[in-house]
């Protein structure tokens, strides 16, 4: 048994059972001051304050935190090169749409990915999984979508395929397919495409995902490929809202969504919609923060009683970044959500957006002991506060220290 003492502040505490944090709920960070925390066969068995079990190990946090490894919900960090130019697009004005309407954006990443060998494809993205573990992230979704032909999806699948073999962290892989309409096809024939490929698919990914929204897929084509999805075994994560008031949240909703991601533009109908259901509402604050649109309406869905997830949304186009403590930051002081509520947000609630909150997520007896050990001296209000001071002293993952 590994013991951990010294514990300046142990926070993300949930009870047994709990698989996420709504309303005012979230608010409850789970903290005890002056702990201990025991570690046996990468699990969590137990924690507490004042005299501490007998242990084989024992770890001095010297006053440090501990808290859950972050739990990335939505990335993209299987891509090919860079999207720099486009970057500079967006310093002279161009919007988001007017670059996609060009042929950049999604299309462009898709011409590279496809241009690029798988073997070089790995290589590139394990770079970006190496980078956010050592951010503290410990389970992270990733998403194929820059493929856009049978041949370029089912590569990055596979690729996804490689990357959870070969790090610690949880690796949850998603079918997006649906991302853009690929070059050489109609809208509908390109769905069709879709369809045809998720048996396959199905193979390698967790999830189905769409692009529901202006420009991109409308409700019928997300419906009929979160349908064909599920007759695959596929639950759906839909990206709803980024660009319009799509119909995407509630077609989510219909078809038992475990999340519905973005939700930069929404309205009242959708925190309605998503009330008493299973579907995890996701924001992605580093997209508003990138391309200088509107951020969620987070305290309103909070409000509303629903629970919250933030995720990075780590792409080479609209948030080239996977650095979870700053997505903290921006939900603090551009959505007004408090340092407890943002941590609910990035730990247990980003797992259940994944499915893996009855795994990790939390500091939970039973759960993995998937834990950011802080240098001495933090507290959870530091973390958004201090957001790019270094504060990582190691990272565990199972209960070992994890080093990238």
């Amino acid at each position: 048994m590994i013991l951990f003492t010294n514990i300046g502040e142990l926070a993300g505490i949930a009870p047994e059972g709990l698989l996420r944090r709504q309303g005012a709920e979230m608010a409850d960070a789970g903290i005890l001051h002056d702990a201990w925390l025991a570690v046996e066969g990468g699990k969590i068995v137990d924690f507490g304050t004042g005299p501490a079990p007998e242990a084989d190990e024992t770890i001095d946090a010297c006053g440090g935190m501990i808290l859950p490894a972050f739990c990335d919900s939505h990335t993209h960090v299987v891509y090919a090169g860079s999207r720099e130019g486009e970057f500079l697009d967006k310093i002279n004005g161009l919007s988001y749409e007017q670059i996609a309407a060009r042929g950049g954006g999604i299309l462009n990443s898709s011409d590279l990915l496809n241009a690029t060998p798988e073997d070089e494809l790995y290589r590139q993205s394990m770079e970006r999984v190496r980078e956010v573990l050592a951010k503290g992230t410990g389970s992270l979704e990733i998403k194929s979508g820059y493929g856009l032909n049978p041949e370029g999806e089912m590569k990055m699948l596979r690729v996804i395929r490689r990357i959870r073999e070969s790090v610690p962290a949880q690796v949850v892989s998603t079918f997006l397919g649906a991302h853009a309409v690929g070059r050489g096809y109609t809208r509908e024939a390109y769905v069709q495409a879709v369809i045809d490929i998720i048996p396959e698919a199905a193979g390698l990914a967790d999830f189905v995902d769409v692009f529901c929204d202006e420009g991109f897929f409308t409700p019928e084509d997300t419906a009929r490929i979160l349908e064909a999805g599920a007759a695959c075994g596929l639950r759906g994560k839909i990206h709803a809202n980024e660009l319009a008031v799509s119909g995407g949240v509630q077609v989510g909703v219909r078809h038992n969504a475990l999340s519905v991601d973005h939700l930069e533009r929404t309205g009242d109908a959708e925190i309605e919609a998503l009330r008493g259901t299973g579907t995890m509402p996701v924001m992605l604050p580093g997209s508003s923060f990138f391309l200088g649109i509107p951020y969620g309406r987070a305290k309103d869905y909070i409000r509303a009683g629903l629970g919250l997830a933030l995720a990075s949304d780590y792409n080479p186009g609209s948030s080239p970044s996977g650095d979870m403590r700053f997505v903290m930051a921006l939900a603090c002081v551009k959505m007004r959500l408090t340092p407890a509520e943002a941590l609910n947000a990035v730990t247990l609630n980003g797992a259940y957006a994944m499915g893996l909150s009855g795994e990790t997520g939390s500091v939970t007896r039973g759960k993995r002991a998937d834990l950011i050990l802080t240098r001495p001296g933090w507290t959870l209000a530091k973390l958004p506060y201090l957001h790019h001071t270094p504060f990582i002293r190691s990272l565990y993952l199972t209960g070992k220290e994890s080093l990238f």
